[in-house]
């Protein structure tokens, strides 16, 4: 293809990455150097017909106006909002390994701020619900693929409910059913021998449930993908195994597993990715009590009451990107390695 036709043939691709991609990206960072103006306080005489006068402080709202038009962005912090208490916190990080007795009380005082704790659950979600959400897709991918042609469709239609619901709505009907009140609730209540007993007050209980949530919502996409790569397992290769007396498992272990490493790396990818930034359930199941994510945080700071902390905001989404980068960077090395491979032969 001539350059001249190539470039014109990847110029929508790349204007709509530059628009909806780059520009937000950049946004964000320089949006990430600044905080919020404090408002604008002035000392006001208030009297009253008997009371004679007092000083009041105010807040005058036309001058906090007039500076907020004047620098929209607001006050340059630099990288002070990245250092503070709310996020990667240094100094405080620092002054808890001086002064904690043990190991063991330096992590438990430095999982107490607020980033660092939104992190430990974000990692342990990613990593606890990936592989075991593509190990599920697998293998009912594996179970559909043998099932006789006439319950294919009822099967598939079941195993994709998940995906076709949506998240935040898929978490309240789950957060209804395990409430003390509904019918997960109960039993669990009944089976445990405890009327007392609820999910929603116990840390523990609330981490469970959001990883079976977790995976039980991202099991279909493995599905999916994994089902469409059965489909093109070469059945010569799975006769000769056969022939040779592997038995189901060998042929699974020796042959499909193998044909379907390409496809594992593309949903690892994928399900990394889209767990990191966890966030619908745990609105859905009001949990922000027991567990907190990067994503929450930010939507958070979106959502103070005392105003919406973009700074605040941005610079969690830059640390969350940066985190996402490390968490993808040995896939993507492993992945660039085997093309490597396949074009030097």
């Amino acid at each position: 293809m001539p350059h001249k036709a190539f470039a014109w043939f990847i110029l929508p691709s790349a204007v709509a990455m530059l628009l909806f991609i780059a520009l937000p990206l950049v946004s964000i960072v320089i949006q990430s150097l600044f905080v919020e103006h404090q408002q604008v306080l002035v000392e006001v005489e208030s009297c009253s017909p008997f009371g004679g006068c007092t000083q009041e402080t105010r807040v005058d709202a036309q001058a906090t106006a007039a500076l907020r038009e004047a620098e929209p962005l607001g006050r340059f912090n630099g990288l002070g909002t990245y250092l503070n208490r709310n996020h990667l916190a240094f100094a405080e990080i620092g002054a808890i390994l001086e002064n904690a007795d043990s190991f063991g009380e330096a992590i438990n005082r430095i999982y107490q701020l607020p980033f660092y704790r939104a992190l430990f659950f974000t990692i342990c979600y990613t990593f606890l619900v990936t592989p075991c959400g593509m190990f599920l897709g697998f293998w009912i991918a594996l179970a559909v693929n043998r099932i006789p042609n006439m319950l294919k469709g009822p099967v598939i239609f079941v195993s994709l409910l998940p995906m076709i619901i949506t998240p935040l709505i898929g978490s309240l009907v789950i957060f209804w059913m395990v409430n003390s009140r509904g019918i997960l609730g109960s039993l669990l209540q009944w089976l445990a021998q405890d009327p007392t007993l609820s999910i929603a007050a116990s840390g523990p209980l609330t981490w469970v449930m959001l990883f079976l949530y977790g995976i039980w919502i991202a099991a279909p996409f493995s599905f999916v993908v994994f089902y469409a790569g059965l489909q093109t397992v070469p059945q010569d290769t799975l006769e000769s195994a056969m022939i040779d007396g592997a038995n189901r498992w060998e042929r699974v272990r020796f042959v499909i597993i193998p044909h379907l490493i390409p496809l594992a790396t593309f949903v690892s990818l994928v399900q990394l990715m889209d767990n990191f930034r966890v966030l619908e359930p745990i609105i859905g199941f009001n949990a922000q009590a027991r567990a907190t994510s990067l994503s929450f945080s930010i939507y958070n700071d979106l959502q103070a009451q005392n105003g919406q902390l973009f700074g605040s905001a941005a610079a969690t989404s830059m640390l969350t990107i940066f985190f996402v980068i490390i968490l993808l960077f040995p896939v993507l090395i492993r992945t660039w390695r085997d093309f490597s491979r396949k074009g030097a032969h």
